[in-house]
């Protein structure tokens, strides 16, 4: 990303945001509601253009990609879904690997449904595989959209709020999963800042104005930091050797 300036109406979320993401990093976008995050990823997806600047995806410009090989290169979680006619959660799922064709011999991916079962399973959704995907829940229905995510096999993947309306134990093993995959390279919004210390190795804050910081999550995700982007006090406390952010209430001193 070079000078990238992203806005909303007449309202600048992101100026001259400039930042390298290398293979194996971790960033997580973390800011105010209406920030800007989800706009972001989009611009970063291909999705939507930006206003100003510009992003770069394996040595290209973004806009020189055509859209199947984008496919190839970057998956993209959002954090809502349009499920217009009834399928399976398997079929949606394979449905992700549909850009792979062209570059198989037979032109048919004889593997889709196995590496789709594989990765409902690692999101513990194998039991719904048979399921009209219309029929989930709304964090069944997200858990299935990470693992369809991960079975298009991409290098870099791009994740709006993949822990929403999570259980706390599914919160945990949907980032344990995404972090035990090789050479995962990922941008991930995420509301909880507590999931964000423990899964991000790098993050981004939004603060909905056009400002930015960035830099490592240990030397970023820090209570000062924190209380002034979200204007209330937030202390950190360490239980069982993780560290713990918990918000106090009122104006940051």
């Amino acid at each position: 990303m070079a000078g990238l300036d992203v806005r909303f109406g007449d309202r600048w979320l992101v100026r001259g945001l400039q930042l390298d993401v290398r293979t194996g990093e971790r960033w997580v976008v973390v800011g105010p509601n209406g920030a800007g995050k989800s706009s972001l990823l989009l611009v970063l997806a291909g999705v939507r253009l930006p206003e100003g600047g510009s992003v770069g995806l394996a040595g290209l410009p973004l806009g020189q990609w055509s859209v199947e090989r984008l496919a190839g290169l970057r998956a993209l979680v959002a954090d809502r879904w349009i499920d217009p006619f009834p399928t399976t959660v398997l079929e949606t799922v394979m449905a992700a690997r549909y850009h792979l064709r062209g570059h198989l011999r037979s032109g048919t991916d004889r593997h889709a449904g196995v590496v789709a079962r594989q990765c409902l399973a690692q999101m513990d959704c194998a039991a719904l595989a048979g399921r009209d995907v219309r029929t989930l829940s709304r964090g069944e229905r997200q858990r299935a959209a990470v693992a369809a995510a991960m079975a298009q096999e991409t290098a870099l993947m791009l994740l709006d709020e993949p822990i929403s309306h999570q259980d706390p134990r599914h919160q945990i093993e949907v980032l344990q999963r995404l972090a035990q995959r090789p050479s995962f390279t990922c941008m991930a919004a995420l509301h909880d800042i507590n999931a964000a210390a423990r899964f991000g190795t790098h993050a981004l804050l939004l603060y909905g104005d056009g400002r930015w910081r960035a830099g490592p999550a240990a030397d970023t995700l820090v209570p000062v930091r924190l209380s002034e982007l979200f204007g209330t006090q937030i202390v950190q406390v360490v239980a069982d050797a993780h560290r713990v952010f918990v918000s106090m209430g009122g104006v940051p001193t």
